[in-house]
């Protein structure tokens, strides 16, 4: 009877350390694509012209959200689904505001009475570009 009692503990404790691996990782490696990926987007997204004439920097939002779009897309796993919501794109000064929300749904061990056993990560980000005059 202790055995059985072993082995169920065991197989608990890894369905957990997974879970809580999964949540752990999957949030640690969005924050920093995110951040990457932000940076990157606001530089392709510089208006050039518009720096060279009147020396202040400004960024087109158009260009931004698709940049952003195409270098998340091509730098994430297919494994899960991700939510982009883009909530503030100034041009200038050059600042933009958003939110990447993904499930985890790789694990779901759990089931309970208020939800299906997923749990939601959401990673937001509030990016300025500094220059030096």
């Amino acid at each position: 009877m202790w055995a059985v009692a072993i082995v169920v503990a065991g197989v608990i404790g890894v369905a957990f350390i997974m879970l809580f691996q999964d949540i752990t990782t999957s949030d640690q490696h969005n924050y920093y694509l995110l951040k990457e990926v932000t940076e990157a987007a606001m530089y392709d997204a510089v208006d050039v012209d518009y720096y060279r004439y009147h020396g202040e920097v400004r960024i087109v939002r158009e260009k931004f959200v698709e940049s952003f779009v195409r270098r998340w897309s091509a730098s994430v796993q297919r494994d899960r689904t991700y939510y982009i919501d883009i909530y503030d794109v100034v041009e200038m000064p050059p600042k933009v505001t958003l939110t990447v929300t993904s499930d985890t749904d790789q694990f779901n061990f759990t089931t309970d009475l208020t939800g299906d056993g997923t749990y939601t990560i959401a990673n937001r980000i509030d990016a300025i570009i500094e220059t030096k005059y």
